[in-house]
């Protein structure tokens, strides 16, 4: 059934996504289906007017459509792959909240998320249990750290699905070569993240809340084959992540309760309406790596049979009603 405003006039919500992707097409349909209008939107093509106060986009068929005059905004994607850019895009929703739309989830709470810092940090200052982290831009830092860890893990600030990581033994390279390694990532990454490498053994779960309430779990499990180590660079075989962008795999998984306490209390500090808190069970207890705005809708769909773009469209609609 149709919903509406007060006064019988029809809601008009547009998701901010990318159009050809399957999660941002998804969620466009489930609001279309509810609203009885389909506005997906992209921000590489906004244009932001403060004079005017307008940020009008294009929808799939190029229509414009000024975004501050709609009723809400349901944000999947704020770009192709991240990249600092994303947090100027984000800024220009902002434009549109202060404006009165209603943003699921509001751009400045995911603005501590998209920075891989920002996120860490406030998973630190939250009192969340992460991997052994260095983060410096000096390389001596750098390396000392390698060395302290053995095993390592090089992230961007900037990435997902393990994009761009670089898995590093410092104990299989002589000095010459680990500083070689370091400097072919820091070409890239200034700001340097270095992450001691955990076993996964094969997988890590991906745990996800709607408005703060569990939904459901997957787990992400590695593909078969050799692990890569031995002084990996950017760039080479990721056969070590469980990424499926690196062939891993979605699987069902049913955590014990304290694990899904663990993330709910990690996402908490973040307060979106949609999110996935990345978590690695080891030898030595749960490990958060991250909690995201944008992952988990095909994982939940792949494992799980969990439509979330229907359940997030009703979530955004009971907002809405209040």
């Amino acid at each position: 059934m149709q919903q509406t405003m007060g006064g019988g006039r029809a809601l008009r919500i547009a998701v901010v996504g990318i159009q050809g992707a399957w999660s941002s097409e998804a969620l466009a349909d489930a609001v279309a289906s509810a609203t009885g209008e389909r506005i997906l939107v992209g921000l590489d093509k906004a244009r932001l007017d403060l004079a005017a106060g307008s940020l009008v986009c294009p929808d799939q068929e190029g229509r414009p459509v000024d975004l501050c005059r709609l009723d809400a905004l349901c944000i999947k994607k704020v770009a192709a792959s991240y990249a600092p850019q994303m947090i100027d895009r984000l800024e220009l929703l902002r434009v549109a909240a202060a404006r009165g739309v209603r943003v699921f989830s509001d751009p400045e709470r995911i603005l501590r998320l998209v920075d891989r810092l920002a996120c860490t940090v406030t998973l630190a200052n939250a009192g969340m249990p992460l991997p052994p982290t260095t983060i410096t831009e000096d390389p001596d830092q750098a390396l000392d750290a390698l060395r302290a860890y053995g095993r390592a893990v090089l992230k961007p600030l900037f990435t997902s699905k393990a994009r761009g990581m670089a898995l590093v033994d410092a104990e299989a390279l002589d000095a010459s070569e680990l500083a070689r390694v370091l400097a072919g990532f820091r070409a890239q990454n200034p700001v340097l993240y270095i992450q001691k490498a955990l076993d996964l053994r094969g997988q890590d779960l991906g745990v996800c809340f709607l408005g703060g309430q569990y939904l459901g779990t997957y787990a992400r499990c590695k593909q078969a084959g050799p692990v890569a180590l031995a002084g990996a660079e950017p760039g080479a075989d990721a056969a070590w992540s469980t990424s499926t962008a690196t062939g891993g795999r979605y699987a069902a998984f049913d955590p014990p309760q304290e694990i899904i306490d663990l993330a709910q209390r990690a996402q908490a500090p973040f307060g979106l309406d949609f999110t996935c808190v990345d978590i690695a069970l080891t030898a030595d207890g749960p490990f958060i790596f991250e909690v995201s705005a944008f992952g988990g809708f095909r994982g939940l769909m792949a494992a799980r049979g969990i439509d979330v773009a229907q359940a997030f469209t009703s979530h955004v609609l009971a907002e809405l009603a209040r």
